[in-house]
């Protein structure tokens, strides 16, 4: 097939990769522009752009999608597909009805859980044991297309949202391959999602980020491993701010919400009664800390949050 690719992050980067190995054409290569990143805020290619050059292919990075001279663009390299990966951009009727076999995309869940821009966060943010990868031909909507392929995923009960995002990354290439595979061979029906059952996954912010003691351990779990590694979970001791990386769930111990019943490891009382050690953290300016060893040169409370 002659493929337009469509992605940004490197999430989007095995699904080129595997495309590529499979022997299909990329006639170009649409991503992100360019951002400033570190100190010296130095424009930076994203990592699809950066793979997309390796190979020797043309990259596309308009501001919108939604002008004539992007449609132009697209008509001249007619596609028989277009394959969408984290793009960051909606795209609009007129470039959905393209390619003959329309526009399709990678989403990092089980379809239609988690529609929208951080479905691998809200997995982990909900307690998810299992999530997957969707390949699904996309409309108007919101990730609200039919499905057309989808590998679950286990999720270990101590995962971050990074460790996910890094695991759920290679199962898009091969998914995508199969799925074209298939789309070419007539042999993949659509299935349309059931509407009603649908969960959204909204961007995340950093108002999620303050840990409240009167929630059970499991949520405070849950929400300490899904902001890792952005926008991470904090405390604050003494007037300073703590991120907290990593945490264990214990047993019920008694005591109150936000009560210190271990200060050398820091184990704390939570909303259940159930206690949770916050195993890993973050003085600001500082480096992460076991807390095994940290306690002692960390002002923490002794007694409560």
């Amino acid at each position: 097939m002659n493929i337009v690719f469509m992605g940004t992050p490197d999430f989007a980067v095995p699904a080129l990769q595997a495309i590529l190995a499979a022997g299909h054409r990329v006639s170009g290569v649409f991503c992100q522009p360019d951002r400033p990143k570190g100190r010296g805020h130095k424009l930076m290619p994203p990592p699809v752009k950066e793979e997309a050059l390796r190979h020797g292919l043309t990259v596309y990075q308009p501001d919108s999608v939604k002008t004539e001279e992007t449609l132009t663009l697209l008509q001249e390299l007619n596609p028989d597909c277009i394959v969408v990966v984290a793009y960051g951009k909606l795209l609009p009727k007129t470039v959905l009805d393209l390619p003959r076999y329309g526009c399709v995309n990678i989403h990092a869940s089980l379809l239609p859980k988690y529609r929208g821009a951080a479905p691998i966060q809200w997995a982990v943010l909900s307690g998810d044991k299992v999530t997957g990868v969707t390949t699904m031909q996309m409309d108007v909507g919101m990730d609200t297309g039919d499905i057309l392929l989808q590998q679950e995923f286990a999720i270990p009960e101590t995962m971050t949202s990074g460790e996910l995002f890094d695991a759920l990354a290679p199962l898009g290439g091969p998914l995508i391959v199969e799925t074209l595979q298939r789309l070419e061979q007539g042999t993949i029906t659509p299935i349309p999602q059931n509407h009603d059952a649908a969960t959204h996954a909204p961007m995340l912010d950093r108002s999620l980020s303050s840990l409240d003691f009167t929630l059970p351990a499991s949520v405070l779990h849950n929400r300490i491993r899904g902001l890792n590694p952005w926008p991470s979970a904090k405390i604050t001791a003494n007037g300073e701010p703590f991120k907290v990386h990593a945490s264990v769930v214990l047993d019920k111990r008694g005591g109150k919400p936000g009560e210190v019943l271990d200060h050398k490891q820091l184990i704390v009382c939570c909303g259940d009664g159930v206690a949770l050690r916050l195993t890993e953290i973050q003085a600001e300016g500082a480096r992460r800390m076991e807390m095994k060893t940290a306690c002692g040169d960390t002002p923490l409370p002794k007694e409560r949050f």
